[in-house]
């Protein structure tokens, strides 16, 4: 007999060896047809794999996150069938699942066109029609090595996980080096979409060969692949590279260089404003302002430990007649150095150091992404020096000031990400086990006293300690780190951190919180760009308020008008064109206006303006001095 035990605790007995397919059948017909793969006790596996003995086990579908992970890497061998059925010579790489769908690299003399994508979609779409079963075969290594002696990087993969069990998955004549699990057949990928092609290189390293990158997406019906497509076509409008091509915010420029952003003067304000808004917050949070230059030597790098972990995402050295420099990729060294040039009182403590400071990280050309992945980024960033006893209520002020920001921007899907060490790896991770226990406890039970949601991840701290992750999704679906709060006890011995205690006695165990509430203005800008679809709330709006001239004869009110509104601090502009009323209302709005201010001999004569907003809500006629005052307003509460 096998007893299979079910995630709810329900149980069921078999008087002999089963598939995860024959245990969904017993279920029910229609589990069994909306079933992609089986998890057995903790190991997915295919739906064709028999059970031999008692375990737990869940039947995945599509709806389940590891289901999605089995349907997409399927997919992604039905993408590679296809390439190599049209071009033979196609040498294939890699083809996993990834956040929203799949993709698989290939090395092909020729690029791939848009036209090609439509021809792989047709040959997907026999393929699929066939319903060819995805058959798990275990090779030897000899017979592994036999079948893929023709492909380098396979060989390449086949080297690294020889010790192991060795499995190809066939689909008729198509056999790919792969463990798996799969999907039953080809049919039960019944809807897909090939989304883009890109450059990329073996193994991420731009010193490989280079590759063809094709991107999909797939579905088990047809409904859900039109709705993701729907929700793409909106997306690409709220795009911030789009928007910020329209609104004129920022602009790159070949001859500065791929992600150097240059921040245009529409994009300056907003840039200022969340700036200042910043300054505001961390004065009244008792911040202190400091400001550090862009490079500082090696051997600074060399004390914080940076330099050996990082040196790869830091830009070549500069040797100079006085020593080697770096173009500084974080602050904290710098921070670090500030709090070390004098004997410190307990009395002092906690110090919190704030700058908004320009960092410049190595990126591959190939991942950069508009703002949201740059080399040159300029950090909300900030370090907290604090004793031991401090840390939970500096961790708990800094979610605490997460918040507020996110409530001020309408800011509602994220939640946390408390990201831990592994105290076995000691190469990665600082060797210090009783302030990896004692932090990692403290910054857990903050999340659960502030009753934030929150998920653990294991092996993903900072080398220095644990740290928590704000994530959102964006407009495109995809996962994105915003805000960032790591709690450091490397930094106290590397940089001599002490303090005078109340006994007068110096004390080592400064414990330091890197935290970056705003991310990068970079990377911030362009999640409110998609967030707000360009139309940003007045205080943040680069382009408040349009006026609008009926005639020529309007025009001197209307700078009489711009002249008060700009006494305030309003920013106004003056459209005295020649064209139709409706025209120019139209022009404000597309622009994102938040205010359209029409100025004719009615207004001229009552000193008024007739208002109405970008979304056509008409506000009618008013005074100057009121709707100033009403501005204004709407500007200090930053609503």
């Amino acid at each position: 007999m096998i007893e299979i035990t079910f995630p709810d605790g329900n149980k069921k007995q078999f008087d002999k060896p089963v598939t995860g397919l024959e245990v969904a059948q017993s279920i029910g017909e229609r589990l069994a047809q909306a079933a992609v793969a089986v998890k057995v006790n903790d190991t997915v596996q295919d739906l064709s794999q028999i059970i031999k003995e008692n375990a737990t086990v869940q039947i995945l579908t599509f709806k389940d996150k590891e289901g999605k992970e089995v349907f997409w890497h399927s997919s992604a061998h039905l993408l590679a069938m296809s390439v190599l059925d049209i071009w033979p010579k196609t040498k294939l790489t890699i083809g996993p699942p990834i956040e929203n769908g799949f993709y698989y690299d290939f090395e092909k003399e020729e690029p791939f066109t848009p036209e090609d994508l439509k021809k792989i979609e047709e040959k997907m779409k026999e393929y699929r029609d066939k319903k060819i079963p995805f058959v798990r075969k275990e090779c030897s290594y000899e017979e592994s090595k036999e079948k893929l002696k023709d492909n380098k990087f396979k060989l390449e993969i086949l080297e690294e996980y020889k010790d192991g069990q060795l499995t190809f998955y066939d689909n008729d004549s198509f056999s790919d080096l792969c463990r798996g699990p799969h999907v039953p057949h080809t049919g039960t990928i019944k809807a897909f979409k090939l989304t883009q092609v890109s450059a990329a290189y073996w193994r991420g390293d731009a010193k490989k060969e280079s590759l063809q990158r094709i991107y999909g997406i797939s579905f088990p019906d047809k409904k859900q692949l039109k709705e993701y497509i729907q929700m793409m076509e909106e997306a690409e409008k709220r795009n911030h590279r789009k928007i910020g091509d329209e609104m004129e915010l920022f602009t790159h420029f070949d001859l500065i260089g791929k992600g150097l952003p240059i921040w245009l003067p529409k994009g300056e304000v907003i840039r200022q404003e969340i700036e200042s808004l910043a300054i505001d917050m961390e004065k009244k949070a008792g911040y202190v302002r400091v400001n550090t230059p862009h490079l500082a030597k090696k051997e600074l790098f060399i004390k914080s430990g940076h330099l050996p972990y990082y040196e790869d995402s830091m830009y070549p050295s500069m040797k100079i007649d006085d020593g080697t420099y770096y173009l500084k990729a974080m602050n904290c060294p710098l921070h670090h150095l500030i709090y070390s040039k004098k004997v410190r009182s307990y009395r002092e403590l906690p110090l919190r150091v704030a700058e908004y400071g320009t960092c410049y990280r190595n990126e591959l050309s190939g991942t950069l992404n508009g703002l949201l992945r740059v080399r040159s980024l300029r950090m909300n960033d900030a370090h907290i020096y604090c004793r031991k006893d401090q840390i939970e209520q500096e961790i708990e002020g800094t979610l605490n000031l997460i918040k507020d920001y996110f409530e001020l921007f309408g800011l509602k899907d994220f939640w946390f990400r408390l990201s831990l060490g592994d105290l076995n790896n000691k190469e990665k991770y600082i060797d210090e086990p009783e302030n990896w226990k004692i932090s990692e406890e403290v910054l857990r039970n903050t999340l659960k006293k502030l009753n934030l949601k929150f998920v653990e991840v294991e092996d993903e701290a900072a080398f220095y300690g644990p740290k928590i992750d704000v994530q959102f999704k964006n407009v495109y679906g995809r996962e994105e780190t915003m805000s960032t709060v790591q709690l450091d006890f490397a930094a106290k011995k590397r940089f001599e951190l002490s303090y005078i205690d109340e006994d007068n006695n110096k004390n080592g165990e400064v414990f330091v919180i890197h935290r970056a509430p705003l991310s990068t203005h970079e990377r911030f800008m362009a999640f409110l760009i998609e967030h707000y679809a360009g139309k940003f709330p007045l205080w943040l709006s680069p382009v408040q308020v349009k006026l609008l001239a009926i005639a020529d004869r309007h025009i001197p009110f209307c700078e009489e008008i711009q002249k008060k509104m700009q006494e305030n601090d309003l920013r106004v502009d003056i459209d005295d064109k020649a064209l139709t009323m409706n025209k120019k209302i139209r022009n404000a709005q597309l622009e994102r206006y938040n205010y359209i201010c029409v100025v004719g001999d009615k207004e001229l004569e009552n000193k008024t303006v007739n208002v109405r907003t970008r979304d056509n809500e008409v506000h009618g006629e008013k005074q100057v001095d009121q709707l100033i005052k009403e501005l204004v307003d709407e500007v200090k509460k930053r609503i």
